[in-house]
């Protein structure tokens, strides 16, 4: 609290005011008029005395009249005793192309830097976007920031306008050491529903992330959490603005489990407990030949070190395994069908930041070959494809240019990416999937993202019914010559 000393001047004023006498019809001496002012004087140096000794009592700061908040710190958060929303933090935690598998650490960096400073913290994100899509392939579009089906992907031309997602974020400190984060998620075109994206199966709230979570980065640098989060494999982050890359398509998941972690200005060591069954994205595990989630028998450990250099430059690497990949089911495949035993798998990653430049890398595989990959062509009965290792690797640049905003981020960057998924044999139509990005931010604050893309995704390798099985030959979908061309505009919004 301030107290200002126009304020007391203004007391000073009222109180002087108030003690003058009402008008007469005889003007008073000037001796009477010297007495007077005398008086208030006296009156006004007792008052400023008294307004010093409340002051010190109270020990409260006093400011000159000109200093005040600094609105340009401000714009990114609002608070009231309870509830407080930050548009930089919001912008992160619900940022679906970078740290995608480390909120539970943008939370606990959010608290340390006192950013998260009420009970509540709301936060809200939404992905608007519109694109123009041709194939050479009748109603194949390999782009993945959407579940291919015919449902909603007909003829050789597809143009859209509307809303990608729209997600919801509560993030609540129970205690010094206790906190929890929930995240409701709206997202017609890339949940599991049936139907096209107006279909009701499509357009439902689900709480994509929750959990409860013991630490505080003040304190100590550990933590841990059980709940429903992103398991701690891989980098599967993206330099794109809006696309995520084949690696994150891949081999980033999610699912229920018990995570740990060791935090400090250089390592990052996490390890999570996964429930078994095949899991929410990109686990599977099976649990006595089913895939009923009843014992938690998968497990994900990561871990990554940041060599500092000059000023904001740093280096950092990290490797990653997983007991229980997806790719461990026989034909056909489908996402949750049980496996007959667990396919591992494993992968390293690195990024490099220097001077306004971002360079990304990493490389995934699992240790066993997936058995679904393996399959007579029923179109060539000369021909059979042997089974083979999953595996996916992404390469990527982006370069910031403009100012610095208030969150670190530049003004505008410029990106260009490659990343590869391979799932079956040479030859074979499920052999492989590529794509490019060649992306570009414009930043209009912190948490206002304008991008535009323009892609190229050679393959068509959906992950159900990828080798085949869906039709009555047994033959497949899969087309490693469908070509897919996509021009997209977007903007991406927080607070």
């Amino acid at each position: 609290m301030t107290i200002n000393y126009r304020l007391a001047s203004g007391v000073a004023l009222v109180a002087m005011l108030a003690s003058m006498p009402q008008a007469s019809a005889e003007a008073p001496s000037n001796e009477e008029l010297l007495s007077r002012i005398e008086k208030l004087e006296a009156q006004n140096a007792a008052l400023m005395a008294r307004l010093e000794d409340v002051i010190e009592d109270r020990d409260i700061e006093r400011v000159p009249a000109s200093e005040g908040p600094d609105l340009a710190t401000e714009t990114l958060a609002s608070q009231t005793g309870f509830v407080s929303t930050n548009a930089a933090y919001g912008f992160d935690v619900l940022d679906a192309a970078e740290q995608v598998n480390k909120k539970p650490i943008i939370q606990l960096e959010a608290r340390a830097d006192d950013r998260l400073a009420t009970p509540l913290t709301v936060s809200g994100s939404i992905v608007a976007i519109a694109n123009y899509q041709e194939s050479n392939r009748p109603s194949k579009f390999g782009y993945l920031m959407r579940n291919p089906t015919s449902a909603n992907q007909i003829g050789d031309e597809v143009s859209e306008a509307l809303i990608h997602s729209a997600q919801l974020g509560f993030t609540a400190n129970f205690s010094d050491w206790l906190s929890g984060y929930a995240e409701i998620l709206y997202n017609p075109q890339q949940n599991f529903g049936s139907g096209t994206i107006a279909d009701l199966e499509r357009n439902q709230l689900v709480m994509q992330r929750a959990w409860v979570m013991l630490g505080n980065l003040d304190e100590s640098p550990l933590y841990a959490l059980i709940g429903k989060v992103d398991t701690p494999f891989g980098l599967n982050d993206t330099v794109s603005p809006f696309t995520n890359s084949t690696s994150w398509h891949s081999f980033a998941g999610l699912a229920y489990g018990a995570q740990f972690g060791y935090v400090d200005e250089n390592w990052m060591i996490r390890a999570m407990a996964i429930q078994g069954g095949a899991q929410f994205r990109a686990a599977n595990a099976p649990v006595e030949g089913t895939d009923v989630p009843s014992r938690l028998n998968n497990f994900a450990v990561d871990a990554n070190y940041t060599f500092h250099m000059d000023g904001e430059n740093q280096l950092m690497l990290g490797a990653s395994y997983e007991h229980g990949s997806p790719y461990c089911q026989s034909y056909p495949v489908f996402h949750l069908n049980p496996c007959d035993e667990n396919n591992p798998a494993w992968a390293a990653y690195g990024r490099l930041d220097l001077a306004g430049l971002e360079l990304l890398g990493e490389f995934a595989e699992t240790t066993d070959v997936w058995p679904g990959s393996a399959v007579p062509d029923p179109t060539n009965p000369l021909s059979v494809y042997e089974a083979q290792k999953t595996r996916s690797w992404t390469v990527g640049g982006r370069y910031g240019l403009g100012g610095t905003l208030l969150s670190g981020k530049r003004d505008s960057y410029v990106s260009l990416e490659f990343s590869k998924f391979r799932a079956g044999d040479d030859g074979a139509p499920w052999e492989r999937q590529n794509q490019v990005v060649l992306g570009y931010s414009k930043y209009l604050i912190d948490n206002v993202n304008l991008f535009g893309e323009v892609i190229r995704a050679d393959g068509f390798a959906p992950l159900n019914f990828v080798s085949g099985g869906n039709f009555p030959d047994g033959s497949t979908w899969s087309d490693k010559d469908a070509k897919t061309d996509v021009l997209l505009v977007g903007i991406h919004s927080a607070f």
